[in-house]
C-alpha cells in the first residue's frame, strides 16, 4: 500500500516568527514596561555602532516585525515609521569608531545599548537584551537572548530602528566622501569598500583602525574630520 503524504508543514520547517509572549510573561509577574534592546553595526569597517530601545505598547504592536536582517528596506522604513507611530517610547545611541577602537566592539555593542534604554523617555521596569550579554549599568533587570530579534517582538523593533538609523547616517557621510561608496555598503567589507581604502586610504575617526585589514594600514590614514 502506497504511504500518505501529508500537506501539513513539518514543525521545523515552519518559520520562526518573532511575538510578544516573552513580554507578556514578565509583564504579568508585574514588570512593565518593557524594552527591547538590540545594536546593529559590529561587523563593518567604518562607522559607529548603533543600538536601539523600545518599549512597545501591547495593544498597538505593528504588525510583520522581525528581525532587520530578513526584511527588505521597504518594508524596514514602513514598520520604523509604524514603531515610531504606536510604540509607548523609542530611543537610538551610539558609539563611535573612534570609541571602539579604545576598547573593543563587544564593549562598545553593549555601551550603546545601556545609552539607548538609559535615554527612554519612560523608565522600564524589565529589558530583553539581544545576543549573549547583558549591557552593565542598566537601570533595571535585563535578560540576554541568544536570536532575540527572532523571538521577541520588542528586540525586533529594536533591531529596525537601529538598523534604519545606522544605513541613514552611512548614506549621508556617503555624500561627503563618495569614493569610499559607503551609501551602497554602509561600511561593511565589501569589495569596493576594501578597494576604495587601498586606493584613498582609510579616512580616519570613521574607519574602524583597530579592524583587520585597517591596523596594518594606519601610517597611510586620511586626516579628514568627520561631519557632524
Amino acid at each position: 500500500m502506497a504511504s500518505s503524504q501529508s500537506d501539513s508543514p513539518l514543525l521545523f520547517d515552519l518559520p520562526v516568527r518573532p511575538d510578544f509572549t516573552l513580554e507578556a510573561g514578565i509583564m504579568r509577574d508585574g514588570h512593565a514596561p518593557v524594552a527591547g534592546l538590540d545594536e546593529v553595526g559590529r561587523g563593518p569597517l567604518a562607522g559607529p555602532v548603533v543600538a536601539a530601545a523600545v518599549i512597545l505598547d501591547p495593544e498597538r504592536i505593528p504588525d510583520g516585525l522581525d528581525d532587520s536582517k530578513r526584511l527588505s528596506t521597504e518594508t524596514r522604513e514602513a514598520l520604523a515609521r509604524a514603531i515610531f507611530e504606536a510604540a509607548i517610547a523609542v530611543s537610538v545611541a551610539s558609539v563611535s569608531a573612534a570609541s571602539i577602537d579604545a576598547s573593543d566592539i563587544r564593549k562598545a555593542s553593549l555601551e550603546a545599548m545601556r545609552r539607548a534604554l538609559h535615554g527612554l523617555c519612560v523608565t522600564p521596569r524589565y529589558a530583553f537584551a539581544d545576543g549573549r550579554d547583558i549591557p552593565p549599568g542598566l537601570c533595571c533587570p535585563c535578560r540576554a537572548i541568544v536570536k532575540g530579534d527572532q523571538r521577541s517582538q520588542s528586540v525586533a523593533a529594536a533591531s529596525i530602528v537601529a538598523k534604519i538609523t545606522r544605513d541613514r547616517m552611512m548614506v549621508r557621510t556617503g555624500g561627503v566622501r563618495p569614493h569610499y561608496g559607503f551609501e551602497s555598503h554602509v561600511g561593511y567589507a565589501t569589495q569596493r569598500h576594501r578597494t576604495a581604502i587601498a586606493e584613498h586610504g582609510p579616512w580616519l575617526r570613521l574607519h574602524r583602525m583597530s579592524f583587520a585589514p585597517l591596523r596594518v594600514r594606519d601610517e597611510g590614514a586620511c586626516t579628514a574630520d568627520v561631519p557632524a
